[in-house]
């Protein structure tokens, strides 16, 4: 006779999972592919999720990362993360339809660093080394006229030519609480510095992590679906364990490390803004094979907000 399975509460976190901006990105590769038919080529993965690629990849789109991977004649789709504006000028010069697929809210930060520089400010641009956001960002503005900063150690020695004429800004994926001690570092060196008109890390990023704070003290450990290269989704993991809650990331259900969860009373579950529902749902069912699970999602306020897609693929 089989032994009865140990019982699981489960609390879901919510918010969790696609943001608009995702969602927009997502919908724009999949109209792209209806209206020119495949292959359509996309620039870097569209969002990072590998599950989400394989499926665009099984629906005619191929990913590359440089433009000139790009055969002449065929159309390409700029990642959600934004590009460096020689990459669009690149396709305009070889006369390549392209469709940006940027998330507006990174836009938002793009026009923001053109309107510095344009006004002769110097920007202090806190992210993190390499990130396609990042890489996007700086490439707006001529260079040497932004200065990362990844960490508070950062902030105190960044050497400043003129204090009195400084702005910073933030990636939109970073962890709210990592910025917030870098932010007032900066603004305790530099009382002058001018800090962006609206906040940068977005809306989603900042829900994301603050369900897992809510759900957090209740949880012996926490599974975030998220890929490792997926900015947002280590944030929730990072937003665990500062409230001394064990958190591990997970792709999708396949890569539960068992011996690590071991079992748990109350094991806590979200998603990065670029997972999925159906591999949280995947999850919930490879957890129930060996777990007798009581399954409740955290209350919160839903999120409403959608971005419109370029004409040129709805009209």
């Amino acid at each position: 006779m089989a032994l009865p399975k140990p019982r699981l509460d489960l609390i879901i976190a919510a918010p969790r999972g696609f943001c608009a901006g995702v969602d927009r990105a997502i919908q724009i590769v999949e109209l792209a592919i209806d209206r020119f038919g495949p292959p359509v080529y996309v620039r870097h993965e569209i969002v990072h999720n590998r599950f989400v690629v394989d499926r665009l990849r099984g629906m005619g789109a191929v990913f590359v990362e440089e433009l000139d991977q790009v055969p002449d004649g065929r159309p390409v789709v700029f990642s959600a993360h934004g590009v460096p504006k020689v990459v669009p000028a690149a396709a305009e010069a070889r006369g390549l339809e392209y469709v940006d697929a940027t998330c507006p809210l990174v836009s938002k930060v793009h026009r923001q660093a053109q309107r510095l520089i344009e006004a002769g400010r110097q920007i202090l641009f806190i992210g993190h080394a390499g990130h396609p956001e990042v890489i996007g960002t700086f490439g707006q503005v001529p260079e040497g006229s932004m200065t990362l900063v990844e960490t508070v150690e950062d902030a105190r020695t960044v050497a400043i030519d003129d204090p009195s004429n400084l702005a910073f800004l933030t990636q939109t994926t970073l962890s709210v609480d990592d910025t917030a001690e870098i932010i007032a570092t900066l603004q305790d060196r530099f009382p002058a510095i001018r800090a962006p008109k609206g906040e940068d890390i977005c809306y989603a990023t900042t829900n994301r992590q603050a369900a897992v704070k809510t759900i957090a003290p209740q949880c012996d450990k926490m599974l975030v679906i998220g890929a490792p290269n997926s900015s947002n989704s280590l944030r929730l993991v990072e937003a665990a364990e500062r409230m001394g809650v064990p958190a591990r990331l997970v792709q999708r259900g396949t890569e539960v490390d068992w011996e690590w969860l071991g079992t748990p009373r109350v094991l806590g579950l979200t998603a990065g803004a670029s997972a999925p529902e159906i591999l949280v749902r995947e999850l919930v069912d490879t957890l129930a094979e060996r777990f007798e699970i009581v399954e409740r999602e955290a209350e919160h306020v839903p999120e409403n907000l959608t971005f419109k897609l370029p004409r040129a693929l709805v009209a």
